[in-house]
């Protein structure tokens, strides 16, 4: 029994996911640019390559039992589907943008006006939601040229850097939503593909929770070691060790990515020195 993995064919989330799996330490089968599904050699999973915005429908209908893509196409498609794990990779924002000369103020800006974009579903809950009356010109691609060629008055799109929007003359105006990769899900796997599910779904928490975090090593006068300790939780508690020298220790513990900065900061003003950062692989709680 295998468990059907579909994930985008080609491009930056593609490659991505492939990566994510090779965390995972499923190793897959070598495979040409044009090849269409492959299998691991050591883990009970085949990987099917799909367009993205297919990817929601197939995992309803049981041609693959899940799927790796972005959220935005989840909501866009509507499909019946479970979403697993969200996976902290490919994330952007999905924005109303408008020519750089028009005056914008609120929202109100966009009643009775025509938006193009390639996600009608997402864009029209959204001003339902918002009470504001607009048209919406729904194209496949290339949306960012549509208020220069006179087809609409404004657009809805994935944005990432905004550098597209200024060589099309656009601002970006209003951020509607913001999305990211997600593990999505059949919701009637049997009980089989289930527990390889739960199998995946371990592995690829310990690689986000790795990423997420940072082990670090620092050296302290003991007097300190109650205060840097308060900043250091660790995954239970640090590690504390004795040094040679009298008065004086080596603490290791565990610290977010996005918090290391500051309580690095604050355990050299408590006299902490020696202090290594380094890069987590795996975390299994």
């Amino acid at each position: 029994m295998k468990l059907k993995i579909a994930i985008q064919k080609s491009g930056r989330l593609s490659e991505k996911s492939l990566q994510l799996l090779k965390e995972c330490g499923i190793k897959l089968s070598a495979g040409g640019s044009g090849k269409l599904k492959t299998e691991a050699k050591n883990f009970p999973v085949e990987v099917l390559f799909l367009r993205d915005d297919d990817i929601p429908q197939y995992v309803e209908q049981g041609v693959a039992d899940v799927g790796i893509l972005g959220e935005n196409e989840v909501w866009e498609k509507k499909k019946n589907v479970l979403t697993v794990e969200k996976l902290g990779f490919a994330g952007c924002r999905m924005s109303l943008a408008i020519p750089k000369d028009e005056e914008y103020t609120d929202l109100s800006f966009f009643n009775n006006k025509k938006v193009a974009t390639s996600y009608p579903v997402i864009l029209s809950d959204f001003f339902a939601k918002n009470h504001i009356n607009v048209e919406i010109e729904e194209i496949g691609g290339s949306v960012e040229i549509a208020p220069g060629i006179g087809l609409a008055d404004a657009i809805f799109d994935i944005v990432s850097t905004g550098s597209t929007l200024l060589m099309n003359g656009l601002k970006e105006v209003e951020v509607v939503v913001a999305s990211e990769a997600v593990l999505i899900s059949n919701k009637s796997l049997s009980d089989g593909k289930k527990a390889i599910l739960d199998k995946l779904v371990f592995r690829i928490k310990a690689v986000l929770r790795a990423s997420e975090n940072k082990y670090i090593t620092l050296n302290a006068p003991l007097s300190a070691v109650p205060e840097i300790t308060r900043l250091l939780p660790g995954m239970k508690s640090p590690t504390i060790v004795p040094l040679a020298e009298k008065g004086w220790c080596g603490i290791h513990s565990v610290v977010k990515e996005d918090e290391f900065w500051d309580i690095i900061d604050k355990m050299k003003e408590l006299g902490a020195e020696g202090i290594l950062v380094i890069p987590i692989e795996k975390m299994v709680l």
